[in-house]
């Protein structure tokens, strides 16, 4: 494995799983295209790094998530509990098989350029931690160079308490951390528009 180690967490586009805010607004099934697109957007930002892994949920989905796999990146399954369990092993699993520097990001910020990548591989040769923050309070990456299982456990994930939270963990056992810029992650009706627009623009 290399050194850098870039793991992004992909849910299956299964009608009624995904983007659950998003489909109150709009329907389960434009909901599940809206997350296909996001996850597209992405994996196609990022097809040019390498050393990457498309963590996938449920263990079973395999079948569905390949479609979005560029050359020479891995396929795993995320396992089961929590996301911070989920956290967990992701970087607990990279660590033991040799990468030196590991980040996780989601796969619902499409605005997540190489360049934020690279920048996350700069932090770590100096710091312990890198967050990426999200507008809502949350992070849409998080960068270790060795396993800190603490910063996963007793989170209250999915709220905007995620990022604040987090950091405490790490100031309270003299980590450096640093962050990087915040973005949006695309979760509500005026997200998924905002989004659309922006595309639209480049065209």
């Amino acid at each position: 494995m290399a050194s850098n180690h870039l793991i992004i967490f992909v849910k299956a586009p299964r009608r009624g799983t995904v983007k659950t805010r998003l489909a109150r607004a709009i329907g389960d099934e434009a909901a599940c295209a809206a997350y296909r697109r996001m996850v597209e957007e992405v994996v196609d930002r990022l097809a040019s790094l390498a050393s990457v892994e498309l963590r996938f949920t449920p263990d079973d989905a395999v079948t569905e998530i390949r479609q979005w796999r560029r050359d020479n990146w891995q396929l795993r399954p995320q396992g089961e509990g929590d996301l911070g369990q989920r956290l967990e092993r992701a970087f607990a699993e990279a660590f033991a098989k040799g990468a030196q520097r590991v980040a996780v990001i989601g796969s619902d910020c499409p605005a997540i350029t190489p360049a934020d990548i690279e920048l996350a591989w700069s932090v770590l040769g100096t710091s312990d931690a890198v967050l990426g923050p999200s507008q809502d309070g949350g992070y849409w990456l998080i960068g270790l160079r060795e396993p800190r299982p603490t910063l996963f456990q007793s989170i209250d994930w999915s709220t905007d308490k995620v990022l604040n939270q987090t950091l405490r963990r790490a100031r309270a056992r003299n980590l450096k951390i640093e962050l990087l810029r915040e973005l949006s992650d695309v979760d509500t009706e005026s997200d998924w528009l905002e989004f659309l627009e922006q595309n639209r623009r480049l065209f």
